[in-house]
């Protein structure tokens, strides 16, 4: 009676008619911005999986141009072919290095672009084989015994040269010496530092890049701004990170589009998942695979 007399009534009523749309347009709005949401992170997962192909792509686009080059008629192909790792790696490349074909009887020539006259003139139509393998370390021997191509994990500057066996440094395809192995991907960086295989120092952290849309209400692209924001300032700390390392060498190893932004000796990219240290010990094992071509 009181509430009808003051009028109260009538604005309790307003009230909640008020409050029932406002709960209609915040269950409206929670449920646009769950679906933005569920794109942007469905989009992400698609941009991840487009790396890891064009990785595979660039491969195989490389082998087929090198396979369609004009003077590649001579119809042969590889031996074999073999990615060595671990113990594997090690009794091959100590076979390999046991060669002795007496004074200038090997040739070992590390080929980036064409091959050089040396190669040309010892594997003669089994040249573009070499093409094709590159870049890569060739080792051959002067009697037709041995003919390989090694593509390792750190690349020299391209040499050929003849002597009584092949000129592997351990270094360019084995772990070896004191030396820093960084992963970055736009949400984890993990570095260890190695005696030979053996980690003796790590540091990692996971980001706090946004990966799913935020539902305060601003747009798809603001977010992708500032997810490209926080990934810029996640790379600083990882390059702050791998600088404050001591190490002889420092190799950087994970998402073919930060790769770059690190001053290293070598880099690669490579797909490796899971959290920080799970993600090291993946990319270790990546890197120092060594790819063997018989030629």
């Amino acid at each position: 009676m009181l509430d009808d007399l003051l009028g109260r009534t009538e604005l309790k009523a307003q009230i909640e008619a008020l409050e029932e749309r406002r709960d209609r347009l915040e269950a409206r709005l929670e449920a646009e911005s769950e679906r933005r949401a569920d794109a942007v992170t469905e989009k992400q997962e698609a941009e991840e999986r487009a790396n890891r192909l064009e990785d595979r792509i660039a491969d195989l686009e490389g082998r087929l141009e090198a396979a369609e080059r004009p003077d590649d008629d001579s119809g042969v192909g590889f031996r074999y072919e073999e990615t060595l790792r671990g113990g594997r790696a090690d009794a091959v490349l100590d076979r390999l290095a046991s060669l002795d074909g007496g004074p200038e009887g090997v040739l070992t020539a590390y080929v980036d672009a064409e091959p050089p006259p040396e190669l040309r003139d010892l594997l003669g139509d089994r040249t573009p084989l070499v093409a094709r393998a590159s870049p890569c370390l060739v080792c051959a021997d002067d009697a037709g015994l041995v003919a390989v191509a090694l593509r390792p994990p750190v690349a020299p500057e391209p040499f050929a040269e003849w002597a009584e066996s092949p000129r592997i440094e351990r270094s360019w395809v084995r772990p070896t010496g004191r030396f820093a192995l960084a992963v970055v991907r736009s949400d984890i960086f993990a570095v260890g530092v190695y005696e030979g295989a053996e980690r003796v120092a790590y540091e990692g952290f996971e980001s706090r890049v946004k990966s799913d849309h935020s539902k305060g209400g601003f747009s798809q692209g603001r977010f992708e701004r500032l997810r490209d924001e926080q990934i810029a300032a996640h790379v600083e700390d990882c390059v702050e990170t791998l600088d404050s390392v001591g190490a002889d060498r420092r190799y950087v190893v994970g998402d073919r589009r930060l790769i770059d932004e690190f001053d290293a000796d070598a880099t690669a990219a490579v797909d490796a998942s899971g959290k920080p240290k799970a993600a090291l010990e993946d990319a270790f094992a990546d890197f120092w695979s060594v790819r063997l071509y018989g030629l």
